[in-house]
């Protein structure tokens, strides 16, 4: 089922709290990264799959995107979408969805199941959109340290991640939406799995990033089934 309507954006108390508790200054970087990896495409009209507290669509749509947000729920918390799409992407009609330069999916992925992705992955590309952007949890080998210091405050922050891949990923829950279903570093599911479906669904990955707080990877991908844009 799809269903297009004007944006609204809801009238609950709660949205403030959420926000605050969510967007920790970790998470903020993180959703920068989705719209500055925008800057080097050759795009304007952009759907975002998942927009949840709307952050990335205003840093979307204040940078000069037409953004379009995509998700199950019938409204978008996005100040400056310009449409809100509700659909669900595992049955979500690719025809109905081919208006876009660039389709942003961050953070979303993981929480379908991995046998699942393949049937998401060619209904994205079938799209025809020439770009898609995309993050996932990554907990392959990785280590960071980072020290500020001045004459009135310091701080440290460090994190470290080895041998995921020896363990398998416990899901919390196979029903609830929120639970994570995979992430990338644990046993049989590596980046190369993952790129590997990506590829096979007709995306060429041009470009990576991985976010040190956050602890994702970042994909730009080139869809090869995309029909040449005047």
């Amino acid at each position: 089922m799809l269903v297009v309507m004007n944006v609204q954006t809801p009238d609950d108390a709660s949205i403030q709290t959420n926000w605050h508790e969510y967007y920790s200054e970790k998470r903020i970087a993180h959703q920068w990264l989705q719209v500055a990896l925008l800057r080097d495409l050759q795009v304007h009209r952009v759907l975002e799959i998942g927009p949840y507290l709307g952050l990335v669509t205003a840093m979307a749509a204040s940078a000069g995107y037409e953004v379009t947000t995509l998700d199950v729920k019938a409204h978008s918390n996005g100040t400056g979408a310009h449409r809100h799409i509700q659909a669900d992407i595992l049955k979500v009609d690719p025809d109905t969805i081919q208006e876009f330069d660039a389709i942003l999916c961050c953070e979303t992925l993981e929480h379908i199941h991995w046998d699942n992705l393949a049937s998401v992955l060619a209904r994205l590309a079938a799209t025809g959109a020439p770009w898609l952007i995309l993050s996932v949890p990554y907990e392959g080998f990785q280590f960071a340290f980072e020290l500020y210091f001045n004459c009135q405050h310091w701080r440290r922050r460090s994190h470290f991640r080895k041998l995921r891949f020896l363990r398998r990923f416990k899901i919390k829950s196979d029903q609830e939406w929120e639970a994570h279903k995979w992430e990338i570093g644990y046993h049989g599911r590596s980046l190369k799995a993952f790129s590997q479906k990506l590829e096979k669904a007709g995306f060429r990955i041009k470009r990576r990033e991985f976010t040190s707080g956050c602890r994702s990877v970042f994909l730009v991908c080139r869809n090869e089934k995309a029909k040449e844009r005047l």
